[in-house]
């Protein structure tokens, strides 16, 4: 189980680092203005690296639904001389991204003597936060912010434990943003479904998943779109059904050895996202100093405990 595991793990940080590479960003340009077959390849590229760099041209056609000549113009035309040579760099720019991340992880599985699951556990936090942060894109992270600021309306999404990490980024937002709704909360599709019935080009909705991601968040998410809206998600990695109905994703790294996914990096994200909008302009500082007036009553500190001894008097 473990061992399984572990290879989904690397394969999610692997589908991350090399979509940020290089190459990834040469391939993501080709999905968004190529021709259709071009589309279909890149796609299948940037989706499968790690099975493409063992598949032979044939095989590789196969899988795109493409001739074996489309593919190899397909190389051409990204600047290589052939299928071999796009294959080898694909090999290489994994090897390249993941060798600090693949090196942690083995020093993990492989340690000897007995290990605390618990520690384990933390170990797989830290380098999963590791990873999103190599990862994260300061450009993507500063767009999402500017649409933010100016959505009529920014609608917040998930199922599951991604409810609870929707619930996380409702509260961060709420002060900073005019109006914001958790689509979800404590119901299911139904009370989903409801909230998103108006939603449109001037709004924006956040839809978070993880393996095992919800199929009613990936339709409700092409819902919002098909109205006009933008959509933004939170997700693991370039694989996940997510990416291909949202205009701006923010990947967080999940790989676990036990569960199916951790959620550590997901709340590192949703924290530099809100810290991002919290000082992307002098509104917000008003803003914070509003929100800590209001609130102020309510919390524990010298105040309060003043207020109780003079009722006690």
């Amino acid at each position: 189980m473990t061992s399984s595991r572990s290879v989904k793990a690397r394969s999610s940080s692997a589908d991350v680092a090399f979509a940020q590479s290089s190459l990834g960003h040469a391939l993501s340009a080709v999905l968004a203005e190529g021709s259709a077959s071009n589309r279909s390849i890149a796609n299948f590229v940037l989706r499968n690296p790690m099975r493409v760099t063992a598949l032979k041209i044939d095989e590789m056609a196969e899988g795109c639904q493409v001739s074996t000549a489309t593919i190899s113009r397909f190389a051409r035309d990204i600047g290589f001389a052939n299928y071999g040579a796009m294959r080898s760099a694909v090999a290489e720019t994994l090897h390249s991204e993941m060798q600090p991340v693949d090196k942690l992880r083995h020093t993990i599985e492989n340690r000897q003597g007995s290990v605390w699951p618990g520690d384990q556990s933390m170990e797989y936090a830290l380098a999963n936060i590791g990873a999103t942060r190599n990862a994260q894109s300061q450009t993507e992270m500063e767009q999402v912010v500017k649409k933010l600021s100016c959505a009529r309306t920014v609608y917040v999404l998930g199922f599951g434990l991604s409810s609870y990490l929707a619930g996380l980024l409702s509260l961060h937002l709420q002060p900073f943003c005019p109006h914001v709704v958790e689509v979800a909360g404590q119901g299911g599709t139904e009370v989903a479904a409801g909230h998103l019935a108006n939603v449109g080009p001037k709004d924006l909705l956040v839809v978070i998943s993880f393996p095992r991601y919800a199929l009613d968040v990936v339709r409700l998410a092409k819902f919002a779109r098909d109205h006009g809206a933008c959509v933004i998600s939170i997700t693991d990695a370039p694989a996940s059904p997510l990416v291909e109905v949202s205009e701006h994703v923010l990947y967080a790294n999940s790989g676990h050895a036990v569960l199916p996914s951790s959620a550590t990096a997901a709340v590192a994200v949703i924290e530099a996202l809100a810290v991002s909008l919290m000082v992307s302009n002098k509104d917000n500082v008003e803003k914070a100093a509003r929100l800590t007036e209001a609130i102020s009553s309510y919390l524990y500190g010298p105040a309060t405990r003043k207020r109780k001894t003079k009722k006690g008097k």
